[in-house]
Order: C-alpha cells, then sequence, then structure tokens
C-alpha cells in the first residue's frame, strides 16, 4: 500500500471506537488513515464480548459470522448459591470480537477509509501549538503523516491523548483488575449470561459467565484496584473454576485493567480528539465498552468530518458537548450507583437474591432490581429512575 504523507483525519487504533469514527468521517468523503499497532486487526481479544442487540444494531445487521451466541436470559448468583434469572427485555449477543472488528473495518473501508496494520504511532506533529499529525513506524520505517485532526482510539491511558497534553492517567484505585480465560468442557446455558457476586468471589467487582456456543464460554472477573493489592484477580478466578468447573480445559487467557470511572473531563484538545477507551467512554456499572465506544466513535467522527468541511477546526469542540449529552451523564449516573452497590456486604447480597427469586418472573428487570438493592439510599433511587424507567 503506497503510503501517502498527507490525510484530513488520522486515527490510532482499529477496535470499534476507532473503525466506527473512521467510517462516519469517510461517509462524509473526508479521506482518513487508519494505523493499527497490532499485525491482525481484531487480535489479541482484551473483552468479554457481551453486547446488547440495541448496542451493535445501530451500526450494522447483527451476522452469523460475528456472533459465538445469542442471549435471552441473564442471571444473578448471590455468595450463598441463590440464584435470580431475570426477564432482560433485550436480546444480546456474545461476539466473536476478532471478526467482529475485522467486519467493522471492512465497513469503513467501503466507506473509504484506508488501513494500515502493524503500523506504531510513536510520536505526534505539532504545529503551533496544534496537534498536525502522527509519527508512525512501519516494518522498520519511519513516516510522518501530516493531519488536520487525529482521532486517539488507543486505549486505555491513551498515549496519544498524553502526548496532546490531555489527562489520561487512570489512578489504580479507579481501575479493577481483570482477569479472563476461555474455557472449554463446560456446563452452561449457551443463552444465558450469568452474574456472580461476593466478597470471596470478586470483591468491588463481579464475575461473569458469558457462553461462545454449547460448552465454550468467556468466565472473568473484575475486582476493585485496592483489592488487588491482597489477592490477585487470577487467583479469585482460579478458585472459581475449580469449585464451579473443575474439568474446564483453558483455551486462552487475558488479564488487563478496566476504568470503571465516568468519562475524562477533556476529550478534545487542539487538533485531537479522543474516542472509546481512550477517552474512558466505558459504562462505569457494567464495565461495558463496546457499544459506548462505537457511540463515541460515531459523534467523534461526524464532529470532526463536520469541521474539516466547514473549514472551522474549533468546531470539534462540539464532541464533547454532544458526547455528554448522548451517554456522558448518564455514565455520571451509573458510576454513582456502582458506588452504592459494590461495597455491599454479601448477606445484602443473599438478601437481595433471596427477595428478589419472591417477584414474578416478568416483573424482574434490571430497573426493579436496582430498586430492591438500593431502597436503604434513596438519594440514589432518583438515580436509577432516571436511567431505568
Amino acid at each position: 500500500m503506497m503510503i501517502n504523507n498527507y490525510y484530513d483525519v488520522v486515527v490510532v487504533g482499529a477496535g470499534p471506537a476507532g473503525s466506527t469514527a473512521a467510517r462516519f468521517v469517510a461517509e462524509e468523503g473526508v479521506s482518513v488513515l487508519v494505523l493499527e499497532k497490532d499485525r491482525e486487526i481484531g487480535l489479541p481479544v482484551r473483552c468479554a464480548e457481551a453486547v446488547s442487540h440495541e448496542g451493535i444494531a445501530e451500526f450494522l445487521e447483527p451476522e452469523e459470522y460475528f456472533i459465538s451466541a445469542e442471549i435471552d436470559t441473564m442471571s444473578f448468583i448471590a455468595p450463598n448459591g441463590t440464584r435470580v434469572d431475570m426477564a432482560s427485555g433485550m436480546k444480546g449477543y456474545v461476539l466473536d470480537r476478532t471478526r467482529f472488528d475485522k467486519r467493522l473495518a471492512e465497513i469503513a473501508s467501503e466507506k473509504g477509509a484506508r488501513f494500515l496494520t502493524n503500523a506504531y504511532v510513536s510520536g505526534l506533529l505539532f504545529e503551533n501549538d496544534k496537534v498536525s499529525g502522527v509519527k508512525f513506524e512501519h516494518y522498520g520505517e519511519t513516516y510522518e503523516v501530516k493531519a488536520k485532526v487525529v482521532i486517539a482510539a488507543d486505549g486505555v491511558e491513551s498515549r496519544v491523548g498524553r502526548w496532546a497534553g490531555l489527562k489520561t492517567h487512570v489512578d489504580f484505585r479507579e481501575m479493577e483488575g481483570a482477569y479472563q480465560v476461555l474455557a472449554a468442557n463446560v456446563d452452561i446455558n449457551p443463552s444465558a449470561i450469568a452474574f456472580y457476586f461476593g466478597e470471596n468471589i470478586a470483591p468491588q467487582g463481579y464475575l461473569w459467565v458469558f457462553p461462545k456456543g454449547e460448552d465454550k464460554a468467556n468466565i472473568g472477573l473484575g475486582i476493585g484496584g485496592e483489592k488487588g493489592k491482597y489477592k490477585s484477580a487470577k487467583k479469585y478466578l482460579d478458585e472459581f473454576l475449580q469449585t464451579h468447573f473443575p474439568n474446564a480445559s483453558i483455551l486462552s487467557d487475558v488479564a488487563g485493567g478496566v476504568p470503571c470511572v465516568p468519562t475524562l473531563d477533556r476529550i478534545v484538545a487542539p487538533g485531537i480528539i479522543l474516542v472509546g477507551d481512550a477517552a474512558r467512554q466505558v459504562n462505569p456499572l457494567s464495565g461495558g465498552g463496546i457499544a459506548s465506544g462505537m457511540i463515541g466513535g460515531m459523534i467523534g467522527g461526524k464532529t470532526v468530518a463536520e469541521a474539516i468541511k466547514n473549514g472551522s477546526l474549533n468546531h470539534i469542540f462540539e464532541y464533547e458537548k454532544r458526547w455528554n449529552e448522548r451517554l456522558g451523564k448518564r455514565h455520571k449516573i451509573f458510576n454513582k450507583i456502582k458506588d452504592g452497590i459494590f461495597d455491599f456486604s454479601d448477606k445484602k447480597f443473599n438478601s437481595l437474591a433471596e427477595t428478589f427469586s419472591k417477584i414474578p418472573y416478568e416483573r424482574r428487570r434490571l430497573g426493579n432490581l436496582f430498586k430492591h438493592a438500593l431502597i436503604d439510599n434513596p438519594a440514589l433511587l432518583l438515580d436509577v429512575a432516571k436511567v431505568f424507567l
């Protein structure tokens, strides 16, 4: 591929947020280059891979090609083993993220975006204190590409954002330690996702079992940053697997950090915007970031394209406002709800599960669950109503 030395937009990172941003830039006839540091888009997978139907249907038609399992049930398991099956009210999927990410890149390419893999961005270019492009390495050669706007989609604690002067560091106390395995030979309901809670299971977090077929599942957990100092996420998961799936065969594993906090205060600087994990657009309550990252990429891509077509690059600052109106304010509420429930004692979780299991199945919705959970915290009930009712 011939590498030009100028594009209107350069996107750093070809995950869901980066590819979606590139797609919506390209749709407006604006030239865009996407640089991905790994050799193959979609690898390695660092994700639990679950997403709601609505989360992806806004962007593309769900395809069997990139779906590992269809989900219609959600189960919560208390520390004492009490299980509550929920009427989720919506269809969901566990994705094959490698295929899904490639499909998003294909769609962006069809719109006119150009992708380059094995391209490691090593620095930014500046003109008059404004970001004006990137430096990157590709198979031993160093290149410089000028751009009117750079879109940083390079993940948690974005280096690109930091080089531009944006505060992307995450305090370890705000970062959940996460560890996940892809396990085979496990006895699961292939159409249900399950969440386990408890001080000895996933303190200040939760453990998930997301099916990837009849006898395979992503099994992982996230624990509070402070808790990880005393016992690792891997140790908690090893103990869970030994108890619940002693015959499991581990096909792969991955460890990392999930920033379960609201969006960064600043996600725009002159000549650059941040999208996806780089902007901390993860849902603070669930830790899920696929759909919200794509939404951030869409809003960012559209705003950047408008700025370039209108000839007013300061217009990119509208992105911050538009993100906050769409999801940013909601994520702040989710963060307050998270803080209200993740320090529950095992006794509280057990009591909640026993109470909720007596409610008729058709009334077991997430909004009702959080209302019951926070009945002793009236200040948070209004927040629950804002996002669930």
